[in-house]
């Protein structure tokens, strides 16, 4: 074996099963990281997940899953985004517990309004048992699990101070029979498993509703496809399709792969991948992404991409990769629940103690450590973070913002200055005819000549004049003896007659080049055209400004952000589209790596700097910047070295993705403020005997549901 085939890693997710806290979590990822040949693990309590690098060649995935079987949470490897299923039985089982607490409840709350109705404590004691050891056997596995690992979660504080209050009550009624109705605590143990199972419930609806973005993309891709093969349509699974295979997309259907029309044009409507929101034209010749639903034409596609390699499955990884991933702060909530556990051990026995020693007497003891136990709430800790950041991706997403690093996310908060480069960012990316000069004859016949021996070229500056001449409906003529001259132009024969296009001194030489003085300082592109030795006129191109660039650029400057803009261009035309959409600033004729210096003097500076590019060249911009940003129809190389990545090519989605970012980490910070406030003012409440263990659960069980809760507001979100 080669060193470098020792040496490669590889990533794998797995599901992780039996987690309810962020000790449980924190466990697992100690479990998963130990392993031998592990490099990384990070686990994600909200999705219940884990992401897991290692070395293939010391460790094998089986082994991997070992190592957190063996501390008590199964592992299985994850499906390719398939969301397990809830199981049927944690319904029946909450159901049973709610049906045998409830005349507990109903007891309980007779002794509060002084009804007198009370249950025989042998009845009690047959309604809480189900509950405490059959019902709650779940909480015995985990913290005994807990506890082989010399480690602390949740479900030891539950069974900790359910136990007591089964146990005590048990040992009073063997010891004085039915003199000890009205001092048993059966009600409040059956109470708390129960609302501990309800809050569980509940947390994990919210829960699958944050990731449900996930889910939705995921549910885009058909599982067949209808391919041509030998002249006959066949019904095929997803991935038994092939590249070059020619894929039928009938209308109303949603297209299967990712590929190219060779025959037909229908409107296609990719709002769930792009979040643009109206339906898109496709020709002859345009690309399509699975997942897209087909308008009214039949239409024939040519398939490019298969598998991972989809715009969908893309997609769906950088959102499971920001997903999965843990923020800076998270680091210190992890800590904090490493020492939560055993912390709130100690606060009980010490709760215990100090009411013997003031003389509150057992009983009275008793229920102040109990609810102690009870009220003491990880989860919240665990959840604050994961799902926020598991709403805010999601909905990002769902709106064509997708965030690919998580990290960045607390960078982007404090943004002050954003850099454009200009073409296919500020601009379309593609030049137009803005202005014609003919000076033999009329506009048609110089745009006529020009095209027809153009009709031929891949030059983007040919390919404008092409597109010119057919929007006018002009009849163009085939060129013959076509030849390029790198960098001036381009010659050949129409009708008959020598055609030359280019720069001044190639295809008009002599001619008086201040004729193009006006359109250069408009900062158009000037192409000269000459038939037979004679100037028939001039051609101006432009790369037009993106119709909502200018309102990009105001909101940003709204918020306060200073703008720039970067390129490679003239002055004169970097000018011209920096006044146009209110750039505050310009630094035009830029190569790659001028870029990059001019980034790092900003930081430099002390600014927090974003950079918004499409091209191969601002990738090293884009991973200089604090926060790149690229534009989904950009290349390949941008895509992979910025942070967020924009579905379309929309400028308005810049301010947008640092407005997501930044409520996103502020929902996490009110998380955890929630879940750190409940707990610095409910242990202590609960230890001066002012909680009874039912409304202790009652209150745990509250508190990760409403963190949760806080984080699903982030789906309300609209750019």
């Amino acid at each position: 074996m080669s060193l470098d085939q020792a040496q490669t890693t590889e990533t794998v997710k797995f599901d992780i099963s039996g987690m309810t806290c962020a000790g449980c979590a924190g466990r697992v990822e100690k479990a998963l990281s130990g392993a031998p040949g592990v490099v990384s693990a990070s686990v994600n309590l909200a999705l219940e997940n884990a992401s897991v690098t290692y070395y293939p060649a010391e460790v094998d995935t089986g082994t991997i899953a070992e190592a957190s079987n063996d501390a008590g949470y199964p592992a299985h490897l994850h499906e390719d985004h398939v969301e397990a299923p809830s199981s049927n039985r944690d319904v029946w089982e909450m159901g049973i517990a709610i049906a045998l607490t409830l005349p507990l409840v109903a007891q309980m709350v007779a002794m509060w309004t002084g009804i007198g109705f009370h249950l025989s404590p042998w009845m009690e004691l047959a309604l809480a048992t189900p509950v405490q050891f059959i019902i709650g056997r779940r909480f015995y596995k985990g913290a005994w699990h807990a506890l082989k690992a010399r480690a602390g979660n949740m479900d030891q504080l539950v069974v900790v101070g359910t136990s007591a209050a089964f146990f005590y009550s048990l040992y009073l009624l063997l010891t004085q029979g039915m003199a000890a109705k009205g001092h048993l605590y059966f009600e409040a143990a059956a109470v708390v498993i129960t609302l501990v199972l309800l809050g569980k419930f509940l947390e994990s609806r919210a829960k699958a509703s944050a990731s449900a973005a996930l889910r939705q993309l995921m549910a885009l891709r058909p599982d067949e496809a209808t391919v041509l093969r030998d002249g006959v349509e066949q019904q095929v699974p997803i991935d038994q399709v092939r590249l070059g295979d020619v894929v039928i997309v009938r209308p109303g259907e949603r297209v299967a792969v990712d590929g190219a029309i060779i025959e037909g044009e229908s409107e296609l409507d990719e709002s769930l991948l792009t979040g643009e929101p109206m339906p898109v034209a496709r020709h002859v010749g345009d690309a399509v992404i699975a997942g897209a639903i087909n308008g009214s034409g039949l239409l024939r596609v040519e398939t490019r991409k298969i598998g991972s390699d989809t715009t969908l499955a893309r997609i769906a990884d950088l959102v499971e990769q920001a997903q999965v991933g843990k923020a800076p702060i998270q680091r210190l909530v992890d800590r904090v629940a490493g020492i939560f556990v055993p912390v709130v051990l100690v606060i009980a026995v010490v709760t215990f103690g100090v009411w013997l020693a003031i003389g509150g007497g057992v009983e009275g003891a008793l229920t102040a450590a109990i609810s102690v136990l009870v009220i003491a709430c990880p989860c919240a800790l665990g959840l604050a973070t994961p799902t926020a950041l598991v709403a805010g991706t999601g909905v990002a997403a769902k709106h064509g913002i997708l965030i690919r690093n998580i990290e960045v996310l607390e960078r982007a908060r404090d943004i002050d200055t954003v850099v454009f480069d200009k073409t296919g960012t500020l601009t379309m990316g593609k030049p137009e005819i803005v202005e014609m000069k003919p000076l033999d004859g009329t506009e048609e016949d110089l745009l006529r000549v020009a095209a027809s021996l153009q009709s031929g070229s891949e030059h983007p500056l040919g390919k404008a004049m092409v597109a010119a001449a057919e929007a006018r409906g002009l009849t163009l003529s085939a060129p013959k003896g076509f030849k390029a001259s790198i960098g001036a132009g381009v010659e050949g024969s129409v009708d008959g007659a020598k055609v030359m296009i280019g720069r001044q001194a190639y295809a008009a030489d002599g001619a008086d080049a201040a004729l193009a003085d006006d359109m250069l300082d408009k900062g158009q592109t000037v192409v000269w055209v000459s038939r037979d030795g004679e100037v028939l006129g001039l051609i101006g191109l432009a790369d037009t400004v993106r119709d909502s660039a200018k309102q990009a650029v105001k909101a940003l400057h709204d918020r306060g952000i200073k703008t720039l803009l970067l390129t490679g261009d003239n002055q004169a035309t970097a000018d011209l589209i920096a006044a146009e959409v209110g750039i505050d600033e310009v630094r035009a004729e830029m190569r790659p790596l001028d870029k990059v210096k001019g980034i790092k003097a900003l930081v430099k500076e002390g600014r927090k700097v974003a950079m918004v590019g499409d091209g191969v060249n601002d990738a090293p911009a884009l991973a200089e910047a604090d926060l790149g940003i690229a534009m989904g129809s950009g290349a390949d190389v941008a895509l992979e070295t910025a942070g967020f990545v924009l579905m379309r090519a929309e400028p308005t989605l810049v301010g947008a993705s640092l407005d997501i970012a930044q409520a996103t980490a502020r929902k996490i910070r009110q998380n955890l403020f929630w879940a750190f406030i409940y707990n610095i003012i409910g242990i202590p409440i609960a230890a001066m005997g002012l909680l009874n263990p039912a409304l202790a659960g009652a209150a745990m069980a509250f508190s990760s549901v409403s963190v949760v809760s806080n984080a699903l507001l982030l789906k309300r979100w609209r750019p």
